[in-house]
């Protein structure tokens, strides 16, 4: 039985592991990651998803990356190509590098060099992906830090790797302010990270102008 499903294997031709290039050919717009030689496709996200995206890239962003009142010293970019692997390519929501690390990253697609801290914002689509699948590659390639951050209920978790393992610094809720590795710089206000909560009721369909019937 080995010996016969080993002819098999042999006779089958092996299936190509796809690469950058599979990404290059995609539509300018489409939004795919290659992991373990797959391309994974990934729906457009919610507006909150975009939300945080832009509030941790401002307020983390600003000190570091723009040194603007903070230490500076890094790169913070939003939603890049980053070949961790010849066939893992991810596009994390934000990615962060020591600019000692790497000088200049503006004309890299994909960037190379591995981020030292990454950012995931989570989707109903996408929250088995970034906290199974993107965890465990990012502790394959040696991401230092990874952040997730749920904005369905405003949270935010913290890991540092250790060996290889991943450690919890933290997690907390939109009502704290604190300090967060690698940017335990600066204080936080997690609160301004997650879309605000809008009292008074939903209105479906358009809204008209003008005198309502007599």
């Amino acid at each position: 039985m080995a010996l016969a499903a080993w002819h098999t294997s042999r006779m089958e031709p092996a299936r190509r592991r796809a690469t950058f290039d599979d990404l290059r050919s995609l539509p300018e717009d489409a939004r795919a990651e290659v992991v373990s030689g797959e391309v994974i496709a990934a729906p457009a996200p919610l507006p909150r998803h975009g939300w945080v995206i832009r509030t941790v890239g401002s307020y983390v962003g600003r000190p570091f990356s723009d040194d603007e009142g903070g230490p500076g010293g890094w790169w913070i970019l939003p939603e890049v190509d980053v070949e961790l692997g010849p066939h893992d390519v991810v596009r994390p929501d934000l990615s962060g590098w020591r600019r000692e690390r790497l000088a200049a990253p503006w004309d890299e697609r994909p960037i190379r060099t591995r981020p030292d801290w990454v950012c995931e914002v989570l989707s109903p689509s996408n929250v088995r992906h970034d906290r199974v699948t993107k965890t465990n590659l990012y502790a394959t390639f040696g991401v230092p830090f990874y952040w997730i951050l749920d904005p369905a209920i405003g949270t935010l978790e913290a890991l540092r790797l250790d060996a290889g393992r991943w450690t919890l610094c933290g997690s907390w809720s939109a009502d704290e302010k604190v300090r967060v590795p690698p940017f335990e710089a600066i204080e936080l206000d997690l609160g301004r990270l997650f879309p605000p909560v809008i009292d008074g009721p939903v209105i479906d369909g358009p809204v008209i102008d003008g005198p309502g019937p007599e």
